[in-house]
């Protein structure tokens, strides 16, 4: 479910693929132009033709913030994970206020696992009262802490990005996890039921947490389904691995 903390800020149509601008006599246009580009092609996945206008642009400015994130988000998506680290770590070094690019380092580090280094992060951006995805930052960041099993903080964290955006179904989700971890299996129900309201369509990570929660209250007929559900349509995500490993196949046979 969490493909979490929004990933690039991709823009544009741009067709060309030559790199460059019509008028050599502007850097900054140029500039500006070859990162529109490159967030292009970044979107369509040609990472080739990304990088050849991200090239130019460090001709012209090689400290610009968005460069450097840009070719971040190449090199993550290409499998180079020490180098989009670099990359995200200049950018932000050039551009610390820049709550957007902190906000994507995380969630590159999110993706690596390395989850302090993502709260750290997280804290900073959901500490910018004028960031405009400040909401988004405290869910991401509820998440974060959940991953570290500090439900407490989760929990806090994620009451508050509701007060910022009730209803939100990410935040809802999220406090259904929490209250489960917390050994408050009704609240936990109360959650995940409102988070089905709004998401009828289930993923691998809501279907284990339905299953579980299932099994407090001897929901033999829901855990069934959703456990059949999850072997079916998510057989090698890692909820179906850790269902196996908790229950084996039991209940997920045909």
């Amino acid at each position: 479910m969490l493909s979490l903390i929004g990933g690039a800020l991709l823009v544009g149509c741009v067709t060309t693929e030559t790199g460059g601008f019509e008028s050599k006599k502007d850097p900054k246009k140029t500039l500006e132009y070859s990162v529109e580009a490159a967030r292009s092609y970044l979107q369509q996945g040609n990472y080739e033709a990304a990088k050849r206008h991200l090239k130019t642009a460090l001709t012209i400015d090689d400290r610009n913030a968005d460069v450097h994130e840009t070719l971040a988000q190449v090199f993550w998506r290409t499998g180079e994970a020490e180098q989009a680290d670099e990359h995200f770590r200049r950018a932000i070094s050039t551009d610390g206020n820049n709550s957007r690019i902190r906000n994507n380092y995380a969630a590159f580090l999110y993706d690596q696992k390395r989850y302090r280094d993502a709260e750290e992060q997280l804290v900073k951006v959901s500490a910018d009262l004028m960031y405009e995805r400040r909401a988004d930052a405290f869910i991401n960041l509820g998440r974060v802490q959940l991953k570290l099993k500090n439900y407490a903080a989760a929990k806090e964290t994620l009451e508050r990005a509701l007060l910022m955006q009730r209803g939100n179904s990410e935040a809802v989700f999220g406090l259904a996890e929490v209250y489960y971890q917390l050994g408050e299996y009704s609240k936990a129900q109360q959650f995940y039921a409102g988070y089905r309201q709004q998401v009828p369509t289930q993923s691998a990570e809501s279907l284990w947490l339905g299953i579980r929660i299932g099994q407090k209250f001897d929901d033999h007929d829901t855990v069934a389904s959703y456990a059949l559900a999850l072997k079916n349509l998510f057989p090698r995500s890692e909820e179906y691995l850790e269902y196996k490993s908790v229950y084996g196949d039991g209940g997920a046979k045909n």
